[in-house]
């Protein structure tokens, strides 16, 4: 009883649009009182504040948020895009698979996925439709190429993942190289078989100049050089994933101040808006902490694993019931709120079954993805909306074929491991 009034809480809570945090927070305290009363829900709430924010791995989401926030000031993100455009753009359907680059290189150098759909919204959409793109394809290759950044490192949401869920940051960020990859190849793939089907869908470009080519390399040159650093010092073990972000951060400033963008203002523009994500993450974090103390001392997580070890099924069908449950969710909730809440929960249960938690996370932010382009809610459907001027519905209709090459990318995630562990396992043993 007590646990479904603190569910109903946290739903209505999240319902009525209150930040995740604080839906958490009320109800995870809420939870506690009537578990315990008031002596155990203030010794916790004296504790767990210190304890989230007191975790060293925590500095790494400001240090990539600063990073991200450097390299939108530094506009190079929008070269990027021309860079690729010029290489591919004399392709059938090639400004499309230059976005699909554009999104996995933007996301090498960039943590989080709205800010690269907003990017690619505001430098690809408009050149692909300046040629005569259909709209709707335009639209939704823009909405899934953003989401590589969840996949590819420096990812906010890896990280996350990780301090949940105690894994090894380092191994998180590396396992989402080859999967980034692969989901990047997919949507350029999608792309080819879309143009192939129906070649009014993407008008053929002007050809051009070897020399200008060549010129667009130069421009990639910093960013290849930051990715190599930040993923470089972790794969090597130079440095730990904190300190790689730090240098991160370092060399976004550096690049910046080689465009000659920084400015005070636009430092203190940054800097705010890097604290402003900062706090709603941690407050994200403290309220599943607070939560997971509610859930723990209701025995709700080790009755779940009970009854799900004593099912007598494939392993593999639960983990095909969990996945699609997670697509499900990603269709009403946010992304991050999806992650606080259920891997806590479902964590215990893929450790039970036998399945590596690297893998899983992995695995989860590939579903997420999904999510991010799945009507009602699909978060960067309705950025690229927002920054284009296109309607959403045409936004959505365009993401529906990348929602189902999506589907096959998972399977193959699922049913091929080494795909994900390879490279960690490399890392781990060098």
């Amino acid at each position: 009883m007590i646990v479904a009034i603190g569910l109903g809480v946290l739903f209505f809570l999240l319902a009525i649009g209150t930040p995740v945090g604080f839906a958490m927070i009320a109800s995870g305290v809420l939870g506690l009182w009537l578990v315990g009363g008031m002596s155990m829900l203030s010794g916790i709430l004296e504790t767990a504040p210190l304890s989230t924010v007191g975790a060293y791995e925590l500095i790494t989401i400001p240090m990539f948020l600063l990073m991200a926030e450097l390299v939108l000031l530094s506009g190079v993100a929008d070269d990027l895009f021309r860079a690729t455009a010029a290489w591919m753009g004399r392709v059938r359907g090639g400004l499309a698979m230059a976005t699909a680059l554009a999104g996995a290189g933007f996301g090498a150098i960039c943590g989080t996925s709205t800010a690269s759909a907003a990017t690619l919204s505001a430098t690809s959409l408009p050149a692909m439709l300046k040629q005569g793109y259909e709209p709707a394809m335009a639209g939704g290759v823009v909405a899934i190429s953003g989401t590589l950044a969840m996949l590819i490192p420096p990812s906010v949401a890896l990280v996350i993942f990780g301090l949940l869920a105690e894994v090894n940051i380092g191994a998180l960020l590396i396992g989402g190289i080859i999967p980034g990859i692969l989901v990047m190849l997919t949507i350029m793939a999608t792309v080819y078989v879309l143009v192939l089907l129906d070649p009014s869908r993407a008008p053929p470009a002007k050809p051009v100049p070897w020399r200008e080519k060549i010129a667009w390399l130069r421009v990639v040159g910093p960013m290849v050089v930051l990715f190599g650093a930040v993923t470089g010092v972790i794969y090597t073990g130079i440095a730990t994933p904190t300190e790689a972000s730090a240098l991160g951060a370092a060399g976004a400033l550096a690049i910046a101040a080689w465009y000659g963008k920084v400015t005070l203002p636009a430092l203190v523009r940054v800097l705010r808006r890097s604290a402003n994500g900062t706090c709603m993450i941690v407050m994200i974090l403290l309220g599943a902490q607070i939560f997971g103390y509610f859930f723990t001392l209701t025995q709700v997580t080790q009755t779940l694993v009970g009854w799900v070890g004593a099912l007598e099924v494939s392993r593999w069908l639960i983990i095909a019931l969990i996945l699609c449950g997670y697509i499900i969710l990603g269709m009403f909730m946010d992304q991050i709120a999806i992650l606080v809440l259920t891997v806590p929960i479902v964590l215990p249960l893929i450790k039970v079954l036998g399945f590596d938690p690297l893998w899983f996370g992995i695995i989860k932010i590939v579903t997420a993805e999904v999510g991010m382009i799945t009507p009602p809610i699909g978060l960067n459907c309705f950025v690229v909306a927002r920054y284009s001027g296109r309607p959403v519905q045409e936004i959505f209709r365009g993401s529906l074929p990348h929602f189902i090459a999506h589907i096959v990318v998972i399977a193959v995630l699922v049913a091929w491991p080494e795909i994900i562990l390879w490279l960690p396992r490399k890392m781990m043993a060098g």
